[in-house]
C-alpha cells in the first residue's frame, strides 16, 4: 500500500462529518480519544509582564498528535486566540517527538500526554481587571485513523501589578514539558552533512560517545521518513545515515530539524555541508548494510501480518458468499447428496471435498490471471488512468446498473449461467466435483459485487503474490462450508432451508452497486458533458428492457437471444458513440478551473516563475475522490484562499480528468504516478515543494508563511 493508503481514513470522516467539534465554555474540552485543555501557571497575570501558558492534550492509549512536521500525513495543533487589549499569545512550542510508524508511513508525534508551551504578553497598558482569555483550537488524532476535531476554550485571569504566585500542579506540568524542548547546539559541538549514496551522512560530534540518535527533519519532502535511520557511535559522537525523499532532486543547502540523544537530550539544528572522514564513512555504510537483512526480515513480519488480516477478510468473504442466492442452494443440494452418499468412505468424500476446492481455486486464479493481465497492460498509463477512458466509464456503469438490475430482483442470471456449467457439474467421479467447484464460482460471480469489488480493487494495486493470495483466500472461504460437509457429513442438519431471508439479503446489496452507478455518471458528465450522460442514461434504458425480457420470460431461449442483441447494442454504444462525440466537439479547456485558478501547463509555470510569481499547482481528477475532499476542506477555504490572495500566488489547476501527456509526464517528473498532487514553486527556488496528499488549511498556509505578503487581491 502506497502512502496515500494509511492516509485515507482522515478524507473518509473528514467528508462523511466534517471536522469534529468538541464544543467547550471552560479552559478544558473532551473528544474522540483526546482530552485538550489551556493551561496558564499563574493564578493571575502581571502588567508589563509575560505568563507562563500551554495547550494540554491527554491521549487514549495508541492515539496520537503531530509534530510542526507531521511527518508522512497529518497536521499540528492550532490556536486562534481572541484576546482582551494589551495581551497577546506566542507561538506555540513543540517538544521533541518521537517517530511513529503507521503501517509503510512514519509520522512524527506524541502519544499519551503532551504540552505544548506558549507565552502570553501582557502590556504594561493592559487593563487590570479579569481578562478572559478565549481561544479556538484545531487539531488531527490519529492511531490507524485519523480524525480532526476542534473545541473553544476560555478561561479568565485577573490582571494586576502586583507578581503572582503559582498554581504548582500546572507549574510541574509546564516545567516537565518545557524540559523536552530542543535547545541550541552548544557552542562546543558541531554537526555537518554530505551527500552520500541515496541520502545524506550526518556526522555529530558532541565530545562523548553517543549510543542513540533520531533527525527529524523540519522541512517536508526531504528525508524519506519511514527508512531507518542507520547509527554508528564514534569516541565523540557518532554518525547518522539518512536516506532523503525519493522527489528530493537538489541537495538542500542546510539540513534543518531537530536532533534527539540518549538521555532526552535534543537540539535544534541547521547542519552545513562539511567534510566527513572516508574511512569512519565506509565503516558506517558497511554496518548500515549490515543491518539491511534484519530490517527487512522485521518489515516483512509487519507486511506478513497485513497480508494475513486483509486474507482473512477474504476467507470469510468467501464464506459469507456462500449465503447468497445464487450459491446457496448449490450448497443445499450438495449437502443433501453427501447424506444420500453416506455409504461411502469417508476417505474418498474428503476427496471429493478436496477436488471440489481444487476447481474452485483454480477458477479463481484464471481469474486473477485476467485481472494481471488488465493490469499489466494499464500499467504504463499510470494509476486511475481507466478512469480517463470514457469508454471504460460507459460499459462499467453499463455493467454494474445490469448487475444491480439483477440483485434487485428483475431477473435472474445466476439461473442462466447455473445452466451453462450444469452440464460439467454433471459428470462422474473427481472431475464432477471439480468442475461443480468451477459451477460454484461461475454462480456466484453475479452475486459477489458487495465482496468481490474491494477483491479486485486491491488486486489492481498490489504485487502478483499478493493478490494471489488474496484471491485463494476468497476461493478457500467459498470452498470451506462444503469440505466442512464432507468431514462430517451429519452437519447437514444444521443448514437452514432456502427461503425468503435469501432474497432480502440479495436485493439489499443492489444499492451500493447503484450508488456506484451513480458516481460514474457523475464522473462521466464531468469529463465528457452532457452528450455522452445522455447516451449511457439510454444505454440504462436498453439495459431494463433486457432485463425485462429476462424475468418476464424467463427460461426462454428466444428471450435471451432478445436480451443478448440489447446487450450487444449497449457494447458498441460504449465503444463508438464516445469516440464520435469526443471526435466531434470541439476541445474544451481544463475544467473545474473555478475562480481564481488557471489552467496549467508547462509554460505557465515557466512564465510566471520568470515573473517572479510565487506558483502553487493542484493536479486533480474529477473522478478522484481525495481530490474533492482536499478542495472541500483545504484549498475551498476562506483563510487559505486569504493566505493565496496575500502571498500574490498564481494559482493553476492540472485536471487529469481526461488523459493527457503533458500532465502525465509532470507527474512522473514529480515522483508521483497519480493524483491529488500539490505542488508550490518558491520564487528564486528550482525545486519545487511537493504538499502531502491530504491536504488541510494548516498545511497549505504553513508553505505559504514565508512567502512575501502583499494587500494585493487573488490573481486572475
Amino acid at each position: 500500500m502506497n502512502r496515500l493508503s494509511s492516509a485515507c481514513a482522515v478524507v473518509v470522516l473528514a467528508l462523511v462529518a466534517g471536522v469534529l467539534p468538541a464544543s467547550a465554555t471552560s479552559d478544558s474540552a473532551d473528544a474522540p480519544h483526546v482530552h485538550v485543555r489551556l493551561v496558564v501557571v499563574p493564578d493571575s497575570l502581571t502588567a508589563g509582564g509575560d505568563a507562563k501558558a500551554g495547550l494540554s492534550f491527554k491521549l487514549a492509549e495508541g492515539w496520537h498528535v503531530y509534530w510542526q512536521n507531521a511527518g508522512d500525513a497529518g497536521e499540528p495543533p492550532h490556536m486562534h486566540w481572541t484576546l482582551p487589549n494589551g495581551v497577546t499569545a506566542g507561538a506555540l512550542q513543540f517538544p521533541a517527538p518521537q517517530r511513529l510508524p503507521l503501517g509503510p508511513l512514519m509520522d512524527f508525534g506524541y502519544e499519551n500526554e503532551v504540552l505544548f508551551p506558549f507565552t502570553l504578553h501582557v502590556a504594561k497598558t493592559a487593563r487590570t481587571g479579569p481578562a478572559v482569555l478565549h481561544t479556538k483550537v484545531d487539531w488531527l488524532v490519529c492511531r490507524a485513523t485519523c480524525i480532526p476535531g476542534k473545541a473553544e476554550l476560555e478561561l479568565t485571569r485577573n490582571i494586576s501589578t502586583q507578581q503572582p504566585t503559582e498554581s504548582a500542579p500546572d507549574a510541574a506540568l509546564y516545567d516537565r514539558f518545557v524540559a523536552r524542548l530542543p535547545q541550541g547546539l552548544p557552542s562546543s559541538d558541531r554537526v555537518v552533512f554530505t551527500p552520500v549514496g541515496a541520502g545524506f551522512a550526518l556526522q555529530i560530534a558532541t565530545g562523548q560517545r553517543e549510543s542513540e540518535a533520531a533527525f527529524f527533519p523540519s522541512d517536508q519532502g526531504i528525508l524519506d521518513n519511514p527508512a531507518p535511520q542507520s547509527l554508528t557511535p564514534t569516541a565523540d559522537g557518532a554518525l547518522l545515515l539518512l536516506k532523503k525523499d525519493a522527489g528530493l532532486s537538489a541537495t538542500p543547502a542546510a539540513l534543518n530539524g531537530v536532533l534527539e540523544l540518549a538521555g532526552g537530550r535534543s537540539f535544534v539544528l541547521a547542519a552545513q555541508p562539511g567534510s566527513i572522514d572516508a574511512t569512519l564513512l565506509r565503516r558506517a555504510i558497511a554496518s548500515a548494510s549490515q543491518e539491511v537483512p534484519s530490517q527487512g526480515r522485521e518489515q516483512g513480519k509487519g507486511s506478513e501480518r497485513s497480508l494475513g488480516e486483509i486474507a482473512l477478510l477474504a476467507f470469510v468473504g468467501g464464506i459469507l458468499l456462500n449465503l447468497m442466492p445464487c450459491v446457496f442452494p448449490v450448497l443445499f443440494l450438495k449437502g443433501l447428496a453427501l447424506v444420500r452418499s453416506g455409504n461411502e468412505e469417508r476417505r474418498t468424500l474428503r476427496r471429493h471435498g478436496f477436488v471440489y476446492t481444487a476447481g474452485i481455486v483454480v477458477s479463481f486464479w484464471a481469474l486473477v490471471g485476467v485481472l494481471l493481465g488488465l493490469r499489466s497492460a494499464g500499467s504504463v498509463l499510470g494509476w486511475g488512468f481507466q478512469f480517463q477512458s470514457p469508454v471504460f466509464l460507459e460499459l462499467l456503469a453499463a455493467l454494474l446498473f445490469f448487475l444491480g438490475l439483477s440483485l434487485a430482483g428483475q431477473f435472474e442470471l445466476g439461473l442462466s449461467l447455473t445452466s451453462a456449467g450444469g452440464a460439467l457439474a454433471a459428470k462422474q467421479g473427481y472431475a464432477g466435483s471439480f468442475f461443480t467447484g468451477v459451477l460454484a464460482v461461475i454462480v456466484a460471480t453475479p452475486c459477489t459485487g458487495p465482496f468481490m469489488a474491494a477483491a479486485i480493487g486491491y488486486a489492481l494495486a498490489q504485487p502478483a503474490a499478493v493478490t494471489f493470495a488474496v484471491f485463494t483466500a476468497l476461493a478457500l472461504g467459498l470452498a470451506a462450508p462444503y469440505v466442512a460437509l464432507t468431514l462430517q457429513p451429519a452437519w447437514t442438519r444444521w443448514l437452514p432451508r432456502p427461503g425468503a431471508w435469501m432474497d432480502i439479503l440479495k436485493q439489499a446489496t443492489a444499492v451500493p452497486i447503484f450508488a456506484t452507478v451513480i458516481w460514474l455518471a457523475w464522473v462521466l458528465a464531468q469529463a465528457y458533458g452532457a452528450a455522452l450522460l445522455a447516451v449511457l442514461l439510454a444505454c440504462f434504458l436498453v439495459l431494463a428492457i433486457a432485463g425485462w425480457f429476462l424475468g418476464r420470460w424467463q427460461g426462454k431461449r428466444w428471450a435471451g437471444v432478445v436480451a443478448a442483441l440489447l446487450l450487444l447494442i449497449v457494447v458498441l454504444a460504449g465503444f463508438y458513440a464516445p469516440q464520435k462525440l469526443i471526435s466531434e466537439s470541439t476541445p474544451a479547456a481544463q475544467p473545474a478551473t473555478g475562480r481564481g485558478w488557471q489552467p496549467w501547463s508547462s509554460e505557465a509555470v515557466s512564465q510566471y516563475q520568470a515573473q517572479g510569481r510565487p506558483v502553487f499547482v493542484d493536479f486533480t481528477a474529477s473522478w478522484c475522490l481525495s481530490c474533492q475532499v482536499n478542495e472541500r476542506i483545504a484549498l475551498d477555504q476562506p483563510e487559505v484562499k486569504q493566505g493565496f490572495a496575500q502571498a500574490n500566488v498564481v494559482l493553476l489547476r492540472a485536471d487529469w480528468t481526461r488523459r493527457d501527456e503533458s500532465i502525465t509526464q509532470a507527474l512522473t517528473a514529480l515522483g508521483r504516478d497519480g493524483v491529488p498532487a500539490y505542488v508550490l514553486y518558491r520564487p528564486g527556488q528550482s525545486t519545487p515543494i511537493l504538499l502531502p496528499q491530504v491536504l488541510t488549511s494548516g498545511i497549505i498556509l504553513d508553505a505559504l508563511k514565508d512567502l512575501p505578503r502583499t494587500s494585493g487581491q487573488q490573481p486572475n
